[in-house]
């Protein structure tokens, strides 16, 4: 069946795209998928990534079992304003705007590497409209007495002293030097993939999979790339709340050769939420976790109460 869904298909297009305006002013880019009336799945992009970055196995899915699959942008990408909250758990009050604006009762959530800080961010702040959480190779904090100690985030919070004070520049620096390399694309794609993991290499290779990561970040950072700076700042502050606190189902999906998050973070978080399972995928590295899609959206689902599609009062 899934199979099916994706034979005929390159880029996945979504059925609405729009900019989502907050009562601030402040808008956020969203894409929806699937089923227009099904039961909503928001799903969390990568660092960098905009509101497109969902493997097309995922859209097929979302056909197939009748969900509402919607991809949300982080402020400072594609057609979200730039904003950095004063911690990642902010980020749960702009998502709880955004889906009583698109009318969504309660919702599951997906986030991959740098969109799991914010999976749990919304366990924790939105733990009654919030069914189930899955996290895939996700970021654990990097400050207290939760840190994991290793990966990229290690060597992130020693520059973070420079990257909070230069964050601004940085962000125009990094989007100059994105949007000067665009007719590169395809070849940097292709050379970062050589570097990945053989199960990564595998998964990434796929046409429609690097159809899909270019027609998103071409998109995403046509105009702006603050995001990714801005994630690397909340990353290396405290978090605002602790994942021993998060009440809500969060499955975690990651490879044991993940060369950016290490296996051992996965664990470390799995150990700390009270409701956790981890799903180590074996031979893969940071990217290879997307290949999971059905089993992903499928757990999700099992965690549903009937009552769940209820849209929230306004």
């Amino acid at each position: 069946m899934i199979a099916a869904l994706l034979s005929d298909e390159g880029v996945p297009a979504p059925h609405r795209e729009e900019r989502v305006e907050l009562a601030d002013g402040r808008t956020i880019g969203i894409a929806e998928y699937g089923d227009a009336h099904g039961r909503a799945v928001l799903w969390f992009p990568g660092t960098p990534g905009g509101r497109r970055q969902i493997p097309p196995r995922a859209v097929a899915v979302a056909r197939a079992r009748g969900i509402r699959l919607i991809g949300i942008e982080r402020p400072g990408i594609g057609d979200s304003t730039p904003h950095l909250y004063p911690s990642v758990l902010g980020w749960a009050d702009d998502v709880a705007e955004v889906t009583t604006r698109l009318g969504v009762g309660r919702f599951a959530l997906v986030g991959l590497s740098g969109g799991g800080p914010y999976v749990l961010a919304c366990a924790h702040r939105l733990a009654h409209r919030v069914v189930a959480g899955a996290v895939l190779g996700g970021v654990a904090p990097a400050l207290g007495e939760d840190a994991a100690a290793g990966g990229a985030m290690s060597l992130a919070t020693r520059l973070a002293a420079v990257v909070h004070t230069l964050r601004e520049p940085l962000a125009v620096a990094v989007w100059a030097t994105a949007f000067a390399l665009r007719p590169l694309a395809s070849g940097a794609f292709d050379l970062a993939v050589s570097a990945m993991p053989p199960g990564d290499r595998e998964v990434m290779r796929r046409p429609e999979m690097k159809a899909m990561f270019l027609d998103d970040m071409l998109l995403a950072g046509r105009r702006q790339l603050h995001a990714p700076v801005y994630d690397i700042v909340l990353f290396t502050r405290p978090w605002g709340f602790s994942p021993r606190d998060v009440r809500v189902p969060i499955r975690f999906w990651h490879g044991d050769a993940d060369p950016i998050v290490p296996l051992e973070h996965a664990h470390h978080l799995a150990a700390l939420v009270p409701d956790a399972e981890l799903r180590v995928r074996p031979g893969e590295g940071h990217m290879g976790n997307l290949d999971a899609a059905e089993e992903i959206l499928d757990t999700l689902l099992a965690f549903w109460p009937a009552e769940a599609d209820r849209p929230p009062p306004r």
